[in-house]
C-alpha cells in the first residue's frame, strides 16, 4: 500500500500545474459512479495472525490445523454506486458477495456484507482538480452489515481500504483496489465441537474492476470574482482615462488658439491648419493570482480595438506589467510583471502588430489600485 501511495504521490507531482483549478460545486444528479469489481481476499480469526501476510498461501489457500486461527482464501465479486459531492469528497454503496472456503476441500460459506465508505480523493485534494489525472489516489473508510448465508448469522463491519482508479475515458476508469474488513466476533470462522469460536474474523482482499461514470461528469471552473471585478474595474479605468485624455486635448487646443497670431478671416479661410491626433484610451488586461496567463479573453477584444488603431497610424505601443505587492517578494513581482508584459506582447504579435512596434516596461509589485488584486494586470498604451 505504501508502495503504491508513493508511486501516486510522483505521478501527480509530475502532472501539469496550469490544469489544476478550484471547481464549482455540483447538482445532486451530477458525478454518480457504478463499479464492478472481482475480489479475491485472504481470511483469519484471531488477532494473533494480524501481522502474518495472509497472502502467502494464495492461490490454493489450505487451513490451518488450529480452527480457531483458520486462513482461507476465497473467490467473489462486488457491485458499488457512490457519487463525489466535491472532487475530493464523495460515498459509495457498495455489496461484496463472497464464496469463502479451504482451497480443493468442499467446505465452503457464502457471505453477503454490505457497507457504507467514505471516499477521500488525495490526488483532488492535495494537486487540484484536474479532469484528465491518469491516476487517482482514493483511500476510504466504512461501515456495514454482513450475513453468514450456511452459518445463518449476521454481523456488524468495518473497513478500510485504498481504491486506485486509472482513467481510461471520460465515462471509464479501471480499478485496483486493496482492502482490510473486520467483521463481528465469532462470525465466519467454523465451529469446534460444537463451540464457535471467540475471535472476529479478519480479510484482506485485492479486487479489480471497472468503474462508470453516470451522467453528467466532472466540474465547472470556478469564476475568478476577482477578474470579473477587475475587468469591471478596468473598463471604468479605460473611461476615465480616455475622458482625461480628451480633456488634455481639449485644453492644449483651447491654449493653441490662444496663442496664435490674429489672422484675417480670409487668410484662415486661405490657410486651414489641419492637427491630427490618435487618442486611445488605455487598455487593461487581467490575470489571476500568480499566473501569466490571461484571465479573460474578453479582455483581448479591447487589446484587438487596440492594435487595430497601431496598425492603421503606424504608431508604437506600450506594455506596462503590474503585479499585487502585498502577493511574493519584489525581485518575484518584478519578473511575474515582465511575464505579463510580454504575455499580452505576444498576443499582440498573434494580432498583426509588428514586434518592433511593441515596447514591454516591467511595472512590478504596486499598489495603485483598490483591491490590491486589481493590479494583477497588464497595460496597453499608444505612446
Amino acid at each position: 500500500m505504501l508502495a503504491i501511495a508513493g508511486l501516486s504521490m510522483n505521478a501527480m507531482a509530475q502532472e501539469d500545474p496550469t490544469l489544476k483549478y478550484s471547481v464549482a460545486t455540483n447538482s445532486f444528479w451530477s458525478n454518480w459512479f457504478i463499479q464492478a469489481n472481482v475480489n479475491y481476499s485472504a481470511s483469519w480469526a484471531g488477532t494473533d495472525k494480524i501481522f502474518q501476510n495472509p497472502f502467502y498461501k494464495f492461490p490454493l489457500g489450505t487451513a490451518l490445523t488450529d480452527v480457531d486461527h483458520d486462513t482461507r482464501t476465497a473467490l467473489g465479486f462486488s457491485l458499488a454506486i457512490g457519487k463525489w459531492f466535491t472532487p475530493g469528497l464523495g460515498l459509495r454503496t457498495k455489496a461484496t458477495g463472497i464464496w469463502m472456503g479451504k482451497a480443493f476441500n468442499s467446505d465452503i460459506d457464502k457471505y453477503l456484507a454490505v457497507n457504507e465508505n467514505v471516499l477521500f480523493n488525495l490526488s483532488n485534494m492535495f494537486c487540484g482538480y484536474n479532469e484528465n489525472r491518469i491516476w487517482n489516489f482514493i483511500p476510504y473508510l466504512g461501515a456495514g452489515v454482513a450475513r453468514n448465508f450456511d452459518a445463518k448469522a449476521n454481523t456488524f463491519l468495518v473497513n478500510a481500504g485504498i481504491l486506485n482508479t486509472f482513467r481510461l475515458s471520460k465515462k471509464l476508469a479501471a480499478n485496483l483496489e486493496l482492502g482490510y474488513t473486520s467483521y463481528g466476533e465469532a462470525f465466519g470462522a467454523p465451529a469446534h465441537d460444537g463451540i464457535a469460536p471467540k475471535h472476529r474474523m479478519n480479510q484482506f482482499s485485492v479486487e479489480v474492476g471497472l468503474t462508470y461514470n453516470l451522467g453528467k461528469t466532472g466540474w465547472s471552473k470556478t469564476p475568478d470574482v476577482d477578474a470579473i471585478k477587475a475587468l469591471s474595474q478596468g473598463q471604468i479605468d479605460a473611461l476615465n482615462a480616455q475622458l482625461s485624455d480628451a480633456q488634455a486635448e481639449n485644453a492644449r487646443l483651447k491654449n493653441m488658439l490662444a496663442n496664435q497670431p490674429k489672422q484675417t478671416a480670409a487668410a484662415v479661410v486661405a490657410a486651414p491648419q489641419t492637427i491630427t491626433k490618435v487618442v486611445a484610451a488605455p487598455v487593461s488586461v487581467f490575470f489571476n493570482l500568480g499566473k501569466s496567463t490571461v484571465a479573460s479573453k474578453k479582455d483581448l477584444q479591447n487589446v484587438s480595438d487596440l492594435a487595430k488603431v497601431a496598425k492603421d497610424n503606424n504608431s508604437k505601443l506600450v506594455v506596462t506589467g503590474y503585479a499585487d505587492s502585498k502577493t511574493g517578494s519584489a525581485d518575484y513581482n518584478q519578473k511575474l510583471s515582465q511575464k505579463r508584459a510580454e504575455a499580452v506582447a505576444n498576443e499582440l504579435v498573434k494580432l498583426g502588430v509588428s514586434r518592433d512596434q511593441i515596447e514591454t516596461v516591467a511595472a512590478g509589485g504596486v499598489n495603485t489600485l483598490s483591491p490590491i488584486t486589481y493590479n494583477r494586470r497588464a497595460t496597453v498604451e499608444i505612446k
